[in-house]
């Protein structure tokens, strides 16, 4: 028999750690991931206004370590059961509710399973019976694709204000 040069087996070893190291990893269509991204976004304003709770449900992670940060200053929502109860005391409250999206930016990492994303909203309502517009609130987010299923697990809305610093 003969015997395998050191070359020889070292050559064998790295043929079999290639095979055996390569990771079949899905190749990621960020088009279409964005489009997936875009149609949760627009299902969100269209259960806000609607008040459908269902919906809200479906989008939002059940986790315990997801947040939601309000425009209130002391508005901090840890955990799904903390959004949960926010979202309804506002449909309680809120009617006619119409929201408008602009300037909207959606964008994926490599993997494709983490998302991030800016927009602004009009958001106009009844509070009470009157009337309500807020204009240019800044919603940001990351979602998380979970199986086939993208879900909001971080959101920030703010109100812009007017600061008046003198630069000069």
């Amino acid at each position: 028999m003969k015997k395998l040069s050191f070359f020889s087996i070292i050559g064998i070893i790295l043929i079999v750690l290639l095979f055996a190291c390569q990771v079949k990893t899905k190749k990621v269509n960020p088009e279409a991931e964005i489009a997936s991204i875009e149609n949760v976004l627009d299902q969100y304003v269209i259960a806000n206004e609607n008040q459908d709770f269902r919906i809200i449900e479906n989008i939002w992670s059940k986790e315990e370590n997801i947040e939601l940060i309000g425009t209130d200053s002391d508005e901090l929502l840890t955990g799904w059961e903390s959004i949960r109860s926010a979202i309804k005391n506002q449909f309680e409250s809120f009617e006619n509710t119409y929201i408008s999206v602009n300037d909207q930016h959606i964008h994926i990492n490599n993997t494709g399973n983490t998302a991030w994303f800016f927009e602004t909203l009009n958001y106009n309502f009844l509070y009470k019976g009157e009337a309500m517009s807020f204009e240019g609130i800044r919603f940001t987010g990351v979602l998380e694709k979970r199986g086939n299923k993208w879900e909001l697990v971080q959101g920030h809305l703010s109100i812009p204000a007017e600061v008046d610093v003198d630069t000069e």
